[in-house]
């Protein structure tokens, strides 16, 4: 390839390429409504099994669910203006996409970068969650966790070989089920349940939350510090969905379904978030056990059934988990595919299975990455105390996916304003207001993350991975840029909308 000589736009330079480069990254149309909606669900349900009950620690039963009404709000407006963006501009970028048409380049690998760093951890932490599941079923002690790890991506590399409508057609089979899974454990926590007892039995205390024995506690704790420091863990009930817009040059529809995949996932995790929420907390052991567990739902099992049942049905649960893992393991390689197509990252990445038209190179990177941050965080410290390392992960997700929506919010009121006649198929109800008001929230959430002294330093290591990517960017790749379907768009001033004048 060489490069052009009048590809200069916002500092960067785009190189040149022939139609070959882009019949070895080519992506296959196979998903409909239902697959979209389950995928979107899938890419966040592990957070309804592990990771969120943290935030009872830091509020209390009334701290996290202001904080999980406060981040879900967040996110049905989030969705919403994802889902105007994402029919106007269907790529596969995705929040790249809608930040490179309306920001530049800059603000394009800005977004990007955020989401690759949140895209490679999540699946990396449902990877973690879920072998604490898998070592309490199975009986293996903490120490070959990693084994567990190394065994999940094996697993998942495997499936991706046989091509991405398969590892979907799974993914949503395994979403179904952890679905039902859920709504099992809804009906059967029924006759245990006891909410003022159990639900309020934290009170602050001088090392942090105590047990209140017989419950009758305050619905906030911690005051309206403990809300704030919940907001991280409420994130986690959520954090993903905006994904799905990866899918998009995948999607048979994309402009039709897309909003409504994205809005329905959203109601969809809303209504188990809040579930799982009152039913774990209301059994015995409550809020205060639930705080520091591990593996909660499979802690809620024992309480209703014993350890023998609640092992088998743990078993099943795992499929939460597992399903939440494919779908950001192959979103993590769908992130890395456009960025690499387009030349921000090494362009070797993108190149697709001749047969399968799967990105498994980018995939396979996205995983060898995945792995080396989860082994880095045990050696330095989550061997000696695994609870806090599943803290760390979520901590160092949250920070890059709020990073992330702030741009993305930016990038859909620049685009309201430059790109005025671009066509719309779908319209955010929540408009501007939307936006904004995603955009105060997550700087709350952000903020926040550097008050707690626990994880402040989770959020300190994600700064610093972002800000090694944008030198990377900034002396060395913004040279080498591809003209991919995105960049075309952005560079031509939009196919379908000029920027106003």
């Amino acid at each position: 390839m060489s490069r052009s000589s009048d590809g200069r736009t916002s500092g960067v330079t785009y190189q040149t390429v022939d139609q070959s480069y882009f019949e070895q990254r080519q992506l296959q149309r196979h998903a409909g409504l239902f697959s979209l909606w389950m995928m979107g669900v899938g890419a966040v349900i592990a957070g309804e099994y592990s990771g969120w009950n943290i935030g009872f620690s830091q509020g209390g039963f009334g701290g996290l669910l202001l904080a999980a009404l406060i981040i879900g709000f967040m996110y049905i407006c989030l969705c919403c203006s994802i889902g105007e963006m994402s029919a106007a501009l269907p790529h596969t970028g995705g929040a790249y996409s809608f930040s490179r048409t309306a920001l530049g380049p800059w603000g394009g690998f800005t977004t990007g970068l955020a989401e690759n760093i949140e895209f490679v951890l999540a699946p990396a932490a449902n990877m973690f969650f879920m072998s604490s599941y898998l070592a309490a079923i199975f009986g293996t002690p903490e120490s070959v966790l990693p084994l567990w790890w190394v065994g999940g991506y094996v697993v998942m590399l495997g499936l991706s070989l046989r091509g991405l409508e398969l590892s979907m057609r799974v993914v949503i089979y395994v979403t179904v089920a952890a679905i039902a899974v859920l709504l099992f454990f809804f009906v059967v926590a029924i006759p245990h349940l006891d909410f003022t007892r159990y639900a309020l039995n934290i009170a602050a205390g001088p090392q942090g939350s105590t047990l209140l024995p017989e419950g009758n506690g305050e619905w906030l704790p911690f005051g309206f510090t403990g809300v704030m420091l919940s907001l991280p863990f409420a994130v986690y009930m959520f954090l993903a969905v905006e994904q799905l817009p990866l899918t998009a040059e995948e999607a048979k529809n994309p402009t039709r379904d897309m909003p409504r995949a994205l809005i329905l996932s959203i109601l969809t995790l809303a209504a188990l978030a809040l579930g799982v929420l009152f039913f774990s907390a209301s059994i015995p052991q409550g809020a205060h056990a639930m705080g520091s567990s591990g593996e909660p739902l499979l802690d809620g099992f024992r309480t209703i059934f014993g350890d023998g049942w609640a092992k088998l049905l743990a078993s099943v649960a795992v499929l939460g988990l597992a399903a939440s893992f494919f779908a950001g393991s192959f979103a993590s390689g769908r992130n890395i595919y456009s960025l690499s197509r387009a030349g921000y990252l090494p362009t070797t990445l993108s190149v697709t299975n001749a047969r399968t038209k799967t990105p498994n190179i980018a995939l396979a990177a996205g995983s060898a990455l995945a792995l080396f941050m989860l082994l880095l965080v045990w050696f330095l410290g989550g061997r000696h105390n695994v609870a806090f390392m599943g803290g760390f992960l979520v901590s160092m997700i949250v920070f890059a996916g709020m990073v992330s929506y702030v741009m993305q919010s930016i990038a859909f009121l620049k685009l309201r304003t430059l790109y005025a006649a671009i066509e719309r198929p779908f319209v955010s109800p929540f408009g501007r207001f939307g936006a904004y008001a995603t955009i105060l929230i997550c700087l709350i959430t952000l903020g926040y993350q550097f008050f707690d002294p626990l994880y402040r330093w989770a959020a300190i290591a994600a700064a610093v991975w972002y800000a090694v990517g944008l030198g990377y960017f900034g002396f060395y790749r913004r040279h080498r840029l591809v003209l991919s379907p995105e960049e075309e768009f952005a560079v031509s001033g939009g196919m379908r909308g000029q920027p106003a004048e």
